[in-house]
């Protein structure tokens, strides 16, 4: 059986549209996430409330992909990601995401490396 893994323009076109029903159709209903150097996240259900939760933080997202590995089931994805701030200012910054995949192609783990600060100050 041949397992496609999804795309990184997917999985940021998904996160970009800030809709968590359309990025909470690529997890595995028991997913970990971890964010920059958040404690880990665990299903489905509390990665889309934690994700729900940061989106209402800011006004919009844009990921512009620069590079991205896929090997197997592992992907790792550098990204300029684009926060647009509520006071009209956007703040871009560099990103490494990290995922894998399970058996059905869904997102298991997935990790963001960033440093969220600027995006708040």
């Amino acid at each position: 059986m041949t397992t496609t893994v999804p795309t990184a323009a997917a999985v940021f076109r998904a996160v970009d549209a800030m809709d968590g029903a359309v990025l909470g159709g690529l997890l595995a209903d028991d997913a970990r996430m971890v964010f920059g150097n958040g404690e880990p996240i665990i299903g489905r259900d509390a990665i889309m409330a934690a994700q729900n939760a940061f989106m209402v933080s800011i006004a919009g997202i844009r990921h512009t992909i620069r590079n991205e590995w896929t090997v197997g089931r592992d992907t790792i994805v550098e990204t300029d990601v684009t926060y647009a701030r509520h006071d009209g200012t956007d703040v871009t910054l560099p990103v490494v995401s990290i995922w894998q995949t399970n058996d059905d192609g869904l997102l298991a783990d997935y990790r963001v490396f960033l440093d969220l600060a600027p995006v708040f100050t």
